[in-house]
């Protein structure tokens, strides 16, 4: 099941939701770029954007993507880097460092405590290690063995050792290798690439095109600044240099849209905050003039600042991203449908990576891929759902599970998003499961691997090793009964969401993603979707003094004990699980968030 994208890249059209708030994705990018060009000075709200940027911060040291999540490598290298950037002090960096050491593997670094290693992980943490923490990194020998192993027969790295035997090489885990490699070794003085450095050097340069722009890999559709920042990066900190720089050059420069920044492919309509980011980091690392492009760029991150500091992709009112929009869409009156937010959803899928955007200009996500999926996206696209299949099937992790995105270690709610996800797809082209391209032995056995077999039956945490929880427990069981019964008895899976919600139960409504205190909405979304699936019978009453306790005129909280509304994600929950209500089961579809 192979389809090609053949049109040229459009910012979605139609109309998505956007609530006008900071992302923290996007902040980086902006303050990096401005340092990049010595203009942090013009930052607009400098003390706003730097408590965005520390209130990330938890109290085991690291930082999250936002307030309430757990820490992860890449949001704590994010935060702490932007911080930096601003010259503004960085707290506790003892505590983030002893974060960072439960994150080592013995080898490399995870991007969550018991996750497997990958290359993103790995740069951000040895960079944060090393650049914030005064490094050096645990054990630079192994380190620097794991690097050397991510080395594809072609030359190219790949994202880990299991993915090099399977030939998975992209420039993005290029530059991140070399740069990890760097970090551990005080940019090369005290070790040697552990690579064939002609080899790697040779590979990244065969991804140039004749129009000067490069490709992620051999089978990526188009050119693109996020790629090319990556090669010419990769190729600078090796001290080699592309093909073609002035080539590159030249395409980067006809790049740049009506004010003077950046746009990501050529043809596409929106100047966003990644595309100046690749832009300027490239021409940086091919030594080329920055001033011929600073007063354009510099004025484009203004018009990319949210009030209260921080930033977004693009202009606050209109940057959509795809969560909040097929919450919208999920979430409307039946007899007032949102076409123009399924249309724009559909716009999120763009070249290279058939999965949709969070934010378009960036990529492809595998929860956000499910959301728009339940939303009605692609519903008469039959091209467009094998894209997506194409894309999960290469997503999938050697270990059999599936992360956030392409190259990311596992965790159980993707897994579970990625096989709701392939489910949807089989039932719109009427297909079996085996059909859709996953190993689905492998889901299996990754679901297995985080179980937690020491204390309560049927306990399972989001990662091998983690603390158990509601949520992934009920979405482990929720893959077995998609899986079917060639792979998981559905009666033990019945018992075990049984056991689970009489566990996580509490008495005054709801259930609780920790012991059976204080319900979420999260874990009661995803207790009464599991009694569904599993054909248990709902307590409708029980549920529903939850609801009303949540829900308000000014929207749903998540949780009892939070104040207000918890944004249009939850907003869209609480109207969801109020719609079953009365509803029945089936009415709920499988969304995933933690």
């Amino acid at each position: 099941m192979t389809a090609t994208m053949t049109t040229a890249p459009r910012a979605p059209q139609g109309e998505g939701v956007s609530g006008g708030e900071p992302d923290l994705w996007c902040t980086y990018a902006a303050v990096r770029t401005l340092a990049w060009l010595d203009r942090t000075g013009t930052l607009a709200d400098p003390d706003g954007t730097a408590a965005y940027l520390a209130g990330r911060r938890n109290a085991d040291g690291g930082y999250a993507w936002s307030r309430g999540m757990l820490s992860d490598a890449w949001a704590t290298f994010y935060c702490t880097q932007a911080l930096r950037d601003m010259g503004r002090p960085v707290p506790g960096t003892e505590a983030t460092a002893r974060w960072l050491e439960r994150t080592w593997s013995g080898e490399a670094y995870a991007m969550l405590p018991g996750q497997a290693p990958d290359a993103w992980a790995t740069h951000f943490s040895a960079r944060t290690a090393v650049e914030l923490c005064g490094g050096p990194v645990p054990d630079r020998a192994r380190l620097l063995d794991w690097l050397g192993r991510l080395q594809c027969a072609e030359g190219g790295l790949s994202w880990s050792p299991e993915d090099t035997r399977r030939g998975k090489a992209d420039v993005r885990a290029c530059y991140y290798g070399v740069m990890a490699w760097r970090a551990a070794t005080d940019n090369g003085a005290s070790g040697a690439p552990p690579w064939d450095v002609e080899a790697l050097a040779a590979w990244l340069r065969a991804r140039q095109g004749d129009e000067g722009g490069f490709r992620f890999a051999p089978a990526a559709e188009v050119p693109c600044l996020w790629a090319t920042y990556r090669a010419v990066g990769a190729l600078a900190a090796l001290g080699r240099a592309p093909r073609d720089p002035d080539g590159c050059h030249a395409w980067v420069m006809g790049l740049r849209g009506p004010s003077g920044a950046f746009v990501r492919w050529e043809g596409y309509d929106v100047e966003d905050v990644w595309a100046s980011f690749c832009a300027v980091g490239t021409l940086k690392a091919l030594g080329a003039p920055l001033a011929p492009v600073a007063d354009a760029v510099t004025a484009r991150m203004a018009e990319l600042a949210c009030a209260g500091g921080g930033y977004t992709y693009r202009e606050p009112q209109d940057a959509a991203d795809a969560l909040s929009t097929a919450a919208a869409v999920l979430s409307a009156d039946p007899a007032a449908p949102r076409p123009d937010g399924v249309r724009w959803l559909e716009g999120c899928q763009l070249p290279n990576e058939g999965g949709v955007m969070y934010m378009p200009g960036r990529g492809s996500e595998v929860r956000c891929t499910l959301w728009a999926l339940a939303a009605g996206a692609f519903s008469g696209d039959r091209a467009a759902r094998h894209r997506i299949a194409d894309w999960l099937t290469d997503l999938q992790n050697a270990d059999g599970g599936f992360g956030y995105w392409e190259g990311r270690g596992s965790d159980m709610v993707s897994t579970a998003a990625a096989v709701e996800t392939a489910a949807l797809l089989a039932e719109a082209d009427e297909a079996g499961l085996d059909e859709l391209g996953p190993d689905l032995a492998g889901v299996l056995s990754f679901v297995d691997s985080c179980r937690v077999t020491e204390g309560e039956p049927f306990a399972h945490g989001n990662v091998p090793g983690a603390e158990p929880g509601l949520r992934p427990a009920l979405q482990a069981q929720r893959v077995r009964l998609l899986l079917g019964p060639g792979f998981a008895p559905p009666a033990e899976a019945r018992e075990a969401v049984g056991a689970l919600l009489d566990r996580h139960r509490v008495r005054g409504g709801g259930y609780a993603g920790e012991g059976n205190r204080v319900p979420d909405l999260l874990s009661t979304y995803e207790a009464v979707l599991a009694a569904d699936r599993a054909g248990l019978a709902l307590d409708t009453g029980h549920v529903s003094a939850f609801v009303d306790r949540v829900r308000g005129a000014d929207g749903t909280a998540w949780s009892p004990l939070a104040p207000g509304s918890g944004g249009p994600l939850a907003d869209c929950l609480g109207s969801l699980l109020a719609r079953r209500l009365t509803a029945g089961p089936g009415a709920l579809p499988a969304l995933a968030l933690s």
